[in-house]
C-alpha cells in the first residue's frame, strides 16, 4: 500500500502507527454559506480512502471531518443577513451534512470548532509557555504564534520564512508571517461569539481550531492529515507549526486533493464560474455526482462541464443496467477483488484505474449474459459488487420499480419508441423518449435490446 504524501512528496509505504488502526483527520467546511463542489470532491475523496483501508486491508478507520462554526466569515455574513450567527451556522451545516449523506462520504466523528474552545485555550497556553507564542503589544487580548521561533515552519510547503508574505502588521503583531491563535473581541460582535479567556475576552483563530481537534479526537499523534490543495497554505502548514512547537508528533503524513476547475479554468467567486450543488444535482443524480468526483485522480484537478457530467450518468447507468440484468437470473456470492482492482487502489488510491477495472468486468458480464453463461455473470456480478462498495457507488438504482403495473408501463413505452425507429418515426421515437426522461427513466440502446434505468 503506497500512497503519496505531500509533505515529503513521494510516495511512500503506509503503515499504520498502530497495527490494525488508521487515524485520519480531513479540514471540513466552514459553516457560513452553502456548500460547493470542492468541499463535495474533497469529502468524497477520502471516504474513498477510508473505504480502502477499511475494505481493502481490514483496518479500524477513525475518519474525523471537523465542522467549523465559528469564524470571521460566519459573523460577517450573519450580520449581513440580520440573523443570529448561531442559527445561520446551524442551518449551513445541516445543508452540508444532507449532501454528504446523499453522496454517501460519512465520517466516524465530527467534532465543532466551539464544543473545544477549553482545549484551544489550554493549547495556546503550551505554547507561551514553550516561547512560541505571545501576547499582543497593543494591550488588547490577541495572541500570536511567533513563526520564528520555530525553525522549521514552512516545511510542509518547503518555503523559507524571509520568502513568505504576511498580514500588514497591526494589532500588536511583531511579524507579518505571525498568525493570530486567539482573537481580541471586537466592538459590536455578538456577545455570543465572545469567550472568556487568560489574556482577556475574545475567540480562537482559525488554525488553532484544527490543531485542538486533532488533539482531542485523534491524541497526539495520527496517521493521516487531509483536505483540499487549496488548504495547504496557510492553513496547513500553520497547523503543523503549532502543534509541532506544542510538542506533538501531529500528522505522520498528509495527502491534497485537487482543486475543480470548470472547462480547463479555476473554479472561483471572483470569475463568475462557480458550481453549485444545486446545479450538480438538477443534471444528475447523487450515484453520477460522486461517480464524476471520484473519476479523476484525487491528486489531479477534475474539471466540470455539462459533457463529462453527462458521460458520468451514462458510466453508472451501464453498470447498474448489467447488476439490474444479472441479478435477474444469478445471486450476489462471495468472490475476492480483481487483483487489477487492488494494485490499483493500493497505487495511491488509483480510482481512475480501478474505474477502468470495473466496467472491463461490467462488459465482461454483459458478454456472459448475451452468451447465458451463469457461471461468468454470477462471478462478473459479484466483483461488480465488490468494487462498487468500495468506491462507495450505490447500486439500487431501480429501487423505484415498486410494481409490476409500474415496470410494464415503462416497458410498453420502450416497445413504442423502438417501433417508431423501426418505421423511422423518429419524432415520434423521441418524444416517447422525452416521455420516460421526464419519469425520470434513462434508457441505454444495447445490440438487441434497450435497457432502462431510474435516473433519479
Amino acid at each position: 500500500m503506497k500512497i503519496f504524501d505531500s509533505k515529503a512528496q513521494s510516495l511512500i509505504d503506509f503503515v499504520p502507527l498502530t497495527a490494525g488502526k488508521v487515524g485520519i483527520y480531513v479540514c471540513g467546511p466552514t459553516v457560513q454559506s452553502a456548500p460547493h463542489v470542492g468541499h463535495l470532491r474533497s469529502a468524497v475523496a477520502f471516504d474513498i480512502v477510508a473505504r480502502w483501508l477499511r475494505i481493502g486491508h481490514a483496518l479500524d478507520v477513525n475518519l474525523v471531518r471537523n465542522v467549523t462554526d465559528i469564524d470571521d466569515k460566519i459573523l460577517v455574513n450573519a450580520s449581513e443577513l440580520g440573523r443570529d450567527w448561531r442559527e445561520l451556522a446551524v442551518e449551513v451545516e445541516n445543508e452540508f451534512n444532507g449532501v454528504y449523506d446523499a453522496l454517501w462520504a460519512n465520517v466516524s466523528k465530527l467534532p465543532h470548532a466551539t464544543a473545544h474552545i477549553p482545549q484551544m485555550i489550554v493549547f495556546i497556553e503550551r505554547l507561551i509557555e514553550r516561547g512560541h507564542a505571545y501576547l499582543a503589544s497593543n494591550g488588547t487580548s490577541n495572541v500570536y504564534f511567533d513563526t520564528a521561533s520555530h525553525k522549521t515552519y514552512g516545511e510542509l510547503t518547503n518555503q523559507k520564512l524571509e520568502n513568505m508574505e504576511g498580514e500588514e502588521i497591526g494589532g500588536g503583531r511583531r511579524a507579518a508571517q505571525d498568525f493570530a491563535l486567539w482573537k481580541s473581541a471586537k466592538p459590536g460582535e455578538p456577545e455570543t461569539a465572545i469567550w472568556d479567556s487568560p489574556w482577556g475576552k475574545g475567540r480562537p483563530g482559525w488554525h488553532i481550531e484544527c490543531s485542538a481537534m486533532t488533539l482531542s479526537e485523534l491524541g497526539e499523534a495520527f496517521d493521516i492529515h487531509g483536505g483540499g490543495l487549496d488548504l495547504r497554505f496557510p492553513h496547513h502548514e500553520n497547523e503543523l507549526a503549532q502543534s509541532s512547537a506544542a510538542g506533538y508528533g501531529f500528522a505522520k503524513h498528509w495527502m491534497h486533493n485537487g482543486l475543480v476547475t470548470v472547462s480547463g479554468t479555476k473554479m472561483s467567486k471572483s470569475l463568475g464560474n462557480g458550481v453549485s450543488v444545486e446545479d450538480l444535482f438538477a443534471q444528475a443524480n447523487a450515484v453520477a455526482i460522486r461517480y464524476w468526483l471520484a473519476s479523476a485522480h484525487y491528486r489531479s484537478s477534475l474539471d466540470y462541464s455539462a459533457i463529462v457530467l453527462a458521460d458520468a450518468v451514462s458510466a453508472v447507468g451501464r453498470v447498474l443496467n448489467f447488476v439490474r440484468r444479472a441479478a435477474e437470473i444469478v445471486e450476489v456470492s462471495k468472490t475476492e477483488l480483481p487483483n487489477e482492482f487492488v494494485q490499483a487502489m493500493n497505487n495511491d488510491f488509483n480510482v481512475p484505474e480501478a474505474l477502468a477495472v470495473l466496467h472491463e468486468t461490467v462488459r465482461a458480464g454483459n458478454t456472459a449474459l448475451d452468451s447465458d453463461d451463469s457461471a461468468s455473470v454470477a462471478e462478473a456480478l459479484s466483483k461488480v459488487t465488490r468494487m462498487a462498495e468500495v468506491l462507495g457507488i450505490d447500486l439500487s438504482g431501480n429501487e423505484k420499480v415498486t410494481s409490476a403495473e409500474t415496470a410494464e408501463l415503462i416497458e410498453g413505452l420502450i416497445a413504442k419508441r423502438n417501433q417508431a425507429r423501426a418505421d423511422k418515426d423518429y419524432a415520434l421515437a423521441d418524444l416517447v423518449r422525452a416521455e420516460l426522461t421526464a419519469m425520470g427513466v434513462t434508457i441505454e440502446d444495447q445490440a438487441d435490446k434497450t435497457v432502462w434505468m431510474w435516473s433519479n
